[in-house]
């Protein structure tokens, strides 16, 4: 596994966090969750609910060990820096200042364990005028721009389907984890990573961006439109729709040929993907006066076979269940027979890993601390006084 041998500790809840360490564990870390034994990771109480366990914990925390220790008493708070000295990477993400007022904090541990990488994640970073207010996932798309380009012109505010500065987020502290790790190789020594949901959610802004500081103009929301070429959209079929991106001139004309409006092809209105965007409340509805006439199967066939790009809007029972999918073995089950998705992450040599769904609360608890030098009558003693 590519990252064999390397061990994170995770003090995680909910979603930014813990999705940085399922990277992490699927590349082939021994991620340890730290989890408050009154109750753990605020996701164990998400439903639905399978044998009493929550699926979506058992997603977002597979091939990962619990560990349970209050890091409110004084014992569990020296568990934790046993653990921490052993530890190559330690991934965060309550609000900041919450580890250093457990003494937990970067600068405290690093005194034990130079090597250690120690990663916040947080709603608006660890400084600035923001860093004391709670940061969701909502709030961050609100503050990031993305809920300002999300909808329908007119509409009301709406956010992105999954909770994307989260997610986004997760995959910085990852990337920053791997980068932080290659250079320790070099130097030898740790490094602090701060990485925050505002800061994720901005950093997918390429377009607007693109055009402010070249324009001044702030983009507003477009429905399923492009934000400077045409057609690239949802447009409406007889019985669903149909997503198009017919932007260079073969797949323009490809889809006229299909289509049969050959003559827009001619038309100076629509000579190219950016003069078709200036026109295109004119283009779409010559468009869908065909497209409604025929139905998205029928469309998705033709448009295949003239190269044109194009796909259906898929619900999830549809996704979940699709060939392009289940033949390339993206969705998978853990030893215990939870079903899981797959990861983006194709290493020809080194597969990600396929173990377990994520663990009972504590389960590991007892040979993680056995695992650095404990002992069984030290670990009941610690249980003991755990509140």
């Amino acid at each position: 596994m590519p990252l064999d041998g390397i061990t994170v500790l995770e003090v995680g809840v909910f979603m930014a966090g813990p999705y940085a360490t399922m990277q992490l564990a699927d590349l082939g870390a021994e991620v340890l969750k730290i989890e408050n034994p009154a109750g753990g990771d605020p996701v164990r109480q998400a439903g639905p609910f399978v044998d009493g366990a929550s699926s979506p914990f058992a997603r977002l925390n597979r091939n990962k060990k619990s560990v349970a220790l209050d890091l409110k008493s004084p014992d569990g708070r020296a568990a934790f820096r046993r653990l921490a000295d052993h530890a190559d990477v330690l991934v965060e993400n309550l609000r900041p200042g919450t580890m250093r007022s457990l003494q937990l904090g970067y600068e405290s541990l690093r005194e034990t364990n130079p090597r250690l990488i120690y990663a916040s994640a947080s709603g608006w970073g660890q400084d600035g005028p923001l860093a004391t207010l709670p940061g969701l996932d909502i709030m961050a798309q609100a503050r990031s721009g993305l809920m300002s380009i999300t909808g329908t012109d007119g509409g009301g505010p709406a956010k992105i389907g999954v909770p994307v500065c989260d997610l986004v987020c997760g995959l910085y502290v990852a990337l920053a984890v791997t980068a932080a790790l290659r250079e320790r190789d070099r130097s030898g020594e740790g490094q602090y990573i701060d990485v925050s949901l505002l800061e994720s959610g901005v950093s997918l802004a390429v377009w607007e961006a693109g055009k402010y500081f070249a324009t001044g103009e702030v983009g507003g929301p477009l429905g399923t439109a492009h934000q400077s070429q045409a057609p690239y959209q949802a447009v409406r079929c007889a019985d669903g729709w149909l997503t198009v991106g017919a932007i260079t001139p073969k797949t323009w004309l490809g889809l006229c040929e299909v289509l049969g409006l050959q003559a827009l092809v001619d038309d100076e209105r629509f000579g190219d993907a950016y003069r078709r965007k200036e026109n295109v409340t004119q283009l779409i509805p010559l468009i869908e006066e065909v497209t409604s006439t025929r139905t998205v199967a029928e469309l998705v066939a033709a448009l295949d076979r003239a190269e044109v790009p194009c796909a259906p809007i898929s619900d999830y029972g549809e996704v979940f269940t699709a060939e392009a999918l289940t033949e390339r073995d993206f969705l998978w089950d853990t030893t215990d027979g939870v079903r899981q998705l797959g990861s983006p992450m194709r290493l020809s040599r080194t597969p990600t890993q396929r173990n377990a769904a994520g663990p009972a609360l504590g389960a590991d608890t007892r040979a993680t601390l056995l695992a650095v030098g404990y002992t069984n009558d030290e670990v009941d003693e610690l249980a003991g006084g755990q509140s």
